[in-house]
């Protein structure tokens, strides 16, 4: 593990609105899906049956609905065109299940759609894993060693693309609940307001996540600014 020095660095309190953020999106978004994981749907289906019927009404019968272990695990993976969902909602007929099955072929949709906002973050990935993991060390040795300035900046550069990254998601998840939101409402998968709120809200908390991640991401590219601004005066 690598020391950071920089964490005692005066910019480390622009970090304090995004932790504050993360922990109360984190705490919502398991109080949303502990209580409507709780609550059935009057349809009687389960994720896997959404999931499926998304797919099926939307013409991709080649993308298959699988199930994973783990807890909230589910994602959509275009690599293989497949829906993937954890026990809890593969298997369930909450309205927390079904939610976050439709949001992930929500996913699925956009694929087939070429939505745009998925394609650039798709493409982005390689940069972002490259940025998110070699930028704050590129930055660490900047900082430390004064003869390698250069690597500091560098190192902001390859941590912008990791911030970009979060940004561009924040669309492609809300534009993925629209698109299930839309559907339950529609099909009658959820038959009444009370079970159309629940969703929502389910998918409101976990969206908010998101939100955190893409304000930490920002916050954490201003500090890095902030610090070689620092080293230059």
């Amino acid at each position: 593990m690598i020391f950071d020095p920089t964490l005692f660095h005066p910019s480390a309190i622009l970090l304090i609105p995004a932790i504050i953020l993360t922990v109360y999106a984190q705490a919502k978004v398991s109080s949303a899906y502990g209580r409507y994981s709780r609550i059935r749907s009057s349809s009687g289906r389960t994720g896997a049956d959404v999931a499926r019927e998304i797919l099926d009404k939307n013409g991709l019968y080649d993308v298959k609905v699988e199930q994973v272990a783990g807890n909230l695990t589910d994602h959509y993976d275009p690599r293989v065109h497949t829906v993937r969902l954890s026990s809890g909602v593969y298997n369930s007929s909450s309205l927390a299940a079904i939610a976050v099955a439709a949001h992930e072929t929500g996913h699925a949709v956009q694929h087939a759609d070429g939505y745009a906002p998925l394609k650039l973050r798709t493409a982005f990935v390689p940069l972002a894993s490259f940025g998110s993991q070699i930028g704050p060390i590129l930055i660490i040795i900047g900082f430390i060693m004064s003869s390698f300035d250069f690597l500091l900046t560098l190192g902001i550069y390859a941590f912008a693309f990791a911030v970009f990254f979060q940004i561009v998601t924040l669309p492609v998840e809300f534009n993925a609940s629209s698109r299930a939101l839309a559907f339950l409402e529609n099909s009658g998968v959820l038959s009444s307001r009370e079970e159309v709120s629940g969703a929502r809200r389910m998918l409101s908390a976990a969206a908010l996540t998101y939100v955190a991640a893409a304000l930490g991401a920002i916050l954490t590219l201003l500090r890095f600014i902030w610090i070689a601004q620092g080293r230059d005066d």
